[in-house]
């Protein structure tokens, strides 16, 4: 003789299954849901050229080809064969001009990540802290990154750099 199943027995054991399916599939789908330590190393790196601007050094992170950036500085983008020496040359005039020094950055989860073959691309909240002028600020705001996998690892495709908050201490 067959046993038929109840509608809330029936409801309740497809619920089940749904679930046990969903929580596999998230867990598939949430592996890779921040950036490796891989790729956030050229950002680091990023971080600690800027901090430091090493003289007769250039920042080793940028593609070698496509790479664009936008920043809050003149000329505001840097895109083509000679984005990185001008965004470097950019930077160090900005850093010269706001006599800016002991830069630091920290950053918060990343969002927003996703990747596709040899690509990625993630939003990284920062904080960036320091003297400007010989006054302690902090700035606020987040970077878009791109990111290409090269046969030297992961490098800079692009970035948009945006303030979302700055404060600076009276002298």
């Amino acid at each position: 003789m067959q046993q038929i199943e109840s509608p809330p027995a029936a409801r309740a054991r497809q619920a089940r299954w749904t679930l046990i399916f969903l929580l596999f599939a998230s867990g598939f789908s949430r592996a890779d849901e921040t950036p490796s330590a891989a790729m956030l190393e050229p950002v680091r790196n990023l971080v600690s050229f800027m901090s430091t601007l090493p003289a007769g050094e250039h920042p080793a992170v940028f593609a070698r080809r496509g790479l664009c950036i936008v920043e809050n500085f003149g000329p505001f983008i840097f895109c083509g064969p000679r984005a990185a020496a001008e965004w470097e040359a950019g930077f160090r005039a900005h850093s010269n001009e706001e006599a800016l020094s002991e830069l630091a950055a920290h950053f918060d989860a990343a969002h927003d990540f996703s990747q596709s073959a040899d690509r990625a691309y993630f939003s990284l909240p920062t904080t960036w802290t320091g003297l400007a002028h010989g006054r302690r600020f902090e700035e606020r705001g987040a970077w878009a990154f791109v990111l290409q996998r090269e046969s030297a690892g992961w490098r800079i495709l692009g970035y948009g750099w945006g303030v979302t908050g700055y404060t600076e201490a009276t002298p």
